[in-house]
């Protein structure tokens, strides 16, 4: 914990700037995660997957859950289902 002690004659304690480059930790983040991930991970893959889970999440809905459901999209509350225009579900 730090303590700063005020001068005697009340004033504030001056404070002294530093700068501090975090590019080197960045880096070093950035490659442990991508070696986390490993050679096999495809982000494009990865990508169509969450799409895909997406339209499946809004498919099958009954008339009265569709029209929630762009009632939602034209709202801004939800976003419309990937590939599909805005307030369009994927069927």
């Amino acid at each position: 914990m730090f303590s700063h002690s005020s001068p005697s004659d009340g004033r504030p304690p001056e404070l002294t700037a530093f700068d501090l480059d975090l590019t080197v930790e960045e880096i070093r983040r950035r490659t442990e995660v991508m070696a986390a991930l490993g050679p096999e991970w495809d982000p494009v893959e990865v990508l169509r997957g969450e799409e895909a889970a997406y339209a499946l999440l809004y498919s099958g809905l009954d008339a009265e859950q569709q029209r929630m459901y762009e009632e939602l999209v034209a709202a801004g509350v939800l976003p419309a289902a990937p590939g599909a225009g805005p307030g369009h579900a994927a069927h």
